[in-house]
């Protein structure tokens, strides 16, 4: 019994070593976070629906979107699907991305002076198994004036960015008064809980 737990494991430690993990998001900053864990992966896009049904409680939309994405992207068998969505919440509202500058600038005057979430859903899989989990960070905004807002939005252009910001930018060092929860989440992947539920996957660090 003994010898065949061995060979389990070390066939189990042979499995590990050689799973591969796919990102499936072009966001620069999940991919950011991701070498920042010193965990080495690859892109793999499909453009996907990311609505959800009304019916749907505003909180666990990001999580269903995660699911749809990963449900969009074809994986071998040696390898294991990252995918994500976040988005802010505000008066049971969600904030996607602007689709101008004037949603932009609309998006942070509701902001401004108030506390909103941002809430990440996440989805691993391999073609064996899957696991979805969300995370939710409270940010606060000190009251910001239009000109504060004017000027970020023609600097920074955060047309790809849900809420209209993001933390780690101008932005983020002038306007936020406090957050409570996992700051890189609100730039878009609570890479800590992830790292955590990649090892159950065998994905660790790999960066050398």
């Amino acid at each position: 019994n003994h010898g065949l737990f061995l060979l389990a494991n070390a066939y189990n430690c042979k499995f590990r070593d050689r799973m591969k993990l796919i990102l499936g998001s072009k966001s620069p900053r999940r991919s950011e976070l991701l070498n920042m864990a010193a965990i080495n992966f690859e892109i793999r896009v499909v453009d996907t629906d990311e609505s959800f049904p009304h019916s749907m409680h505003v909180y666990d939309a990001p999580e269903y979107i995660a699911k749809q994405k990963a449900d969009a992207i074809q994986i071998a068998n040696d390898e294991v699907l990252l995918t994500c969505d976040t988005v802010v919440i505000i008066d049971k509202k969600i904030f996607g991305k602007p689709i101008d500058e004037s949603d932009a600038i609309n998006m942070l005057q509701q902001l401004s002076g108030r506390k909103h979430e941002v809430v990440s859903g996440v989805c691993i899989r391999t073609l064996q198994n899957e696991i979805t989990f969300s995370e939710l960070t409270e940010v606060y905004f000190h009251p910001l004036i239009d000109e504060q807002i004017k000027y970020y939005i023609s600097h920074y252009k955060p047309f790809d960015k849900a809420g209209s910001y993001a933390i780690q930018e101008w932005i983020g060092a002038i306007g936020i008064q406090k957050i409570v929860g996992d700051y890189f989440n609100v730039m878009g992947l609570p890479i800590s809980r992830v790292v955590i539920e990649l090892k159950k996957f065998g994905i660790t660090i790999s960066k050398q």
